[in-house]
């Protein structure tokens, strides 16, 4: 796990890569680069450069944010999210703590999972 301090990530990061990726936000709908984008190769964090998801897993759910149907092993970790009078599960950057979007039972097979994640939660490294 990487430990840092704020003021760390202020400085790392521009401020609306900060809002979402430390402050949980969220960026609107069809608006980030990897929404539509269908290159192969790996996503990571932006933050950290975890890798999270692989090219082979994302899909078009339609809903304005990149999707993926599954995580690299033990590259994330879940916590509710009960903010905005809803209840979801978050997912987080296992090895920074920071917030990546959503998951959902909305998704393909074999998981049947949607992984909802801000485009600027991640950077892309092609094959």
């Amino acid at each position: 796990m990487v430990k840092r301090t704020e003021e760390h990530w202020k400085k790392k990061l521009d401020p609306e890569s900060y809002r979402i990726l430390r402050e949980k936000g969220t960026e609107p709908p069809f608006s980030g680069e990897y929404v539509k984008f269908d290159k192969k190769g790996r996503y990571v964090c932006a933050a950290c450069g975890n890798e999270l998801f692989s090219s082979d897993t994302k899909f078009e759910s339609g809903c304005g944010w990149p999707s993926f149907y599954d995580s690299k092993e033990d590259a994330v970790e879940f916590r509710r999210d009960d903010s905005h009078g809803l209840h979801r599960i978050e997912v987080i950057c296992k090895k920074c703590e920071s917030h990546l979007g959503h998951i959902f039972d909305d998704g393909p097979e074999p998981t049947g999972k949607r992984y909802c994640i801000n485009s600027l939660a991640l950077d892309f490294i092609f094959l």
